[in-house]
């Protein structure tokens, strides 16, 4: 499912109006019809429940006099109130707001104290109220009456339905500067916006409906629309399927180059995740000195030594090992505990540049690049970056912040610059491609906050890589079916939740993606 920004679906709707003939104030009676249709399937009878819309000045104010005049006919007891003068009021929207008036609906100005007293009474006393104040024009802070009227919205402990998008949020990165409606229901038009499923916009969105308002398919069709949102059919379209005489070695080999001393957990983690993902052997070359320890922790990955280091990493001998092991093997993944000595990181960004097969980077081999990120376009294979957001930040020299801001933007840039495949980890997991493609990932929970979440998934896209699939189509399903495990996890609970609970529930959810 595609996603669209502020500009691209103003650019839908002007085609529609301008190319199509589409008046706008149909398009705007479809919408408010389209929430009113959502509120039927919460409340099946609103007759003599009563609706508080509080409206801005623009468009989605618009949608908002339409909702009140469809609410009234049914027999609702409406009120709106306008932040700002009916006189500022145009367009399509002024249509509808007269119209509201001619009605004869209570349709308040607020403009002064006693104004604002009849807010927070009525509101006190609503069944639900709608926000119909800010629009996906919106950018930077709500300041001012604004604010003061989102803090009673969000107070008033009533369910809230947000009109497209709630006000505060925005809408191409669910950024929210300052404050924003914490919405129970949003009813978005045309196209999902990427800002309804990146944190934190996302936190404010509660369900989401997304409503065909009569755009014709061929407008949005015809857009050039890079922003995807990763759903379970694409996923399934693509997930390995198994031959009922399979072996393992049409199941594809990975080798996964990691740990260090005190760190063989990550390098375990990472090969069993590929394993879970359905790879038929792994092998797990790590130091010398792991190798009784990782014998230990792996029953099924095979191991190999390789030569190290004083400090227990891996040394610039281990690199021809390395190469000579990844020859026998259809995916690389390195980086998981590796560490950081410089040896160690000279030793990664030689094997990156070397590796003759696809390579999935991760965490220590991507502080390895830091500085370095140019050598990345001189890999065999796109490679694929899975970065949390402090590695990202490291790689592109921005701050954390900076990139949690506007991970879309920044996700993009990179994998244009590296010619790489990025996945920057996190809530709403992106995956960004060269091309300019992103996918938004929907699955995961709070509760895969823990050490080594992330090295699972990195095997996770490595043994999808061995069994065949691309590396864009293994990233874009590998962080579904790594959310889905950790949502599969959650089920005993999120709160306790650890790194191996994702291992062990994602056979499960990857048959529940391919049984569905």
């Amino acid at each position: 499912m595609r996603a669209a920004t502020a500009a691209e679906m103003r650019e839908i709707d002007r085609i529609a109006i301008n190319d199509y003939g589409i008046p706008g104030v149909v398009l705007m009676e479809n919408a408010g019809v389209s929430v009113v249709r959502m509120l039927e399937s919460k409340w099946e009878l609103l007759a003599e429940r009563k609706f508080c819309i509080l409206a801005g000045k623009g468009n989605n104010g618009g949608d908002g006099y339409v909702i009140a005049r469809h609410l009234s006919n049914q027999g609702a007891k409406v009120k709106v109130f306008l932040l700002g003068e009916k006189a500022a009021v145009s367009g399509d929207a002024q249509i509808n707001l007269d119209i509201i008036d001619k009605m004869g609906i209570d349709t308040i100005e607020i403009s002064n104290e006693r104004d604002w007293d009849k807010v927070r009474v009525a509101v006190t006393f609503s069944d639900c109220l709608i926000d119909a104040l800010l629009g996906t024009g919106f950018r930077g802070e709500v300041s001012g009456d604004m604010a003061r009227l989102i803090d009673i919205i969000n107070a008033a402990g009533k369910p809230v339905v947000a009109v497209d998008i709630p006000s505060g949020v925005g809408a191409d990165t669910g950024r929210v500067c300052s404050k924003a409606v914490q919405a129970s229901y949003t009813v978005t038009f045309g196209l999902p916006k990427p800002g309804l499923f990146l944190y934190p916009g996302a936190e404010y969105t509660g369900e989401l409906t997304v409503a065909d308002i009569g755009i014709p398919t061929a407008v949005i069709a015809g857009q050039d629309i890079k922003q995807n949102i990763i759903m379970a059919d694409a996923v399934r379209a693509v997930i390995p399927r198994r031959s009922p005489a399979a072996h393992k070695g049409m199941s594809g080999r990975v080798l996964v180059v990691a740990g260090s001393r005190g760190l063989s957990g990550a390098a375990a983690m990472a090969a069993e995740g590929a394993l879970r993902a359905g790879a038929g052997l792994v092998t797990l070359a790590a130091p010398g000195s792991l190798q009784d320890v990782l014998a230990m922790k792996l029953t099924e990955v095979m191991t190999k030594p390789l030569a190290e280091i004083e400090a227990g990493s891996i040394n610039r001998e281990a690199v021809a090992d390395i190469i000579r092991l990844s020859a026998g093997n259809d995916v690389l993944a390195i980086g998981p505990g590796v560490g950081r000595e410089e040896e160690t990181a000279a030793a990664v960004r030689e094997t990156i540049t070397t590796a003759e097969c696809p390579i999935v980077i991760d965490a220590d081999a991507l502080n390895a690049l830091a500085g370095n990120t140019k050598l990345l376009n001189e890999c065999a294979a796109l490679p694929v970056l899975t970065p949390h957001p402090g590695e990202m930040a490291r790689l592109t020299g921005l701050s954390t912040e900076s990139v949690n801001a506007d991970r879309i933007a920044i996700a993009r840039q990179a994998a244009a610059e590296w010619g790489s495949i990025v996945v920057v980890k996190g809530a709403s997991t992106v995956v960004a491609f060269p091309d300019g493609e992103v996918y938004i990932n929907t699955t995961g929970n709070a509760g895969m906050a823990t050490g080594g979440t992330g090295d699972v998934l990195t095997g996770i896209i490595a043994g999808l890589i061995a069994q065949g699939l691309s590396s864009h189509d293994a990233a874009v399903a590998g962080v579904y079916i790594h959310g889905l495990a950790g949502d599969v996890a959650a089920q005993a609970g999120r709160i306790g939740m650890v790194a191996t609970d994702l291992l062990k529930a994602v056979p499960a959810a990857m048959y529940g993606i391919s049984s569905y």
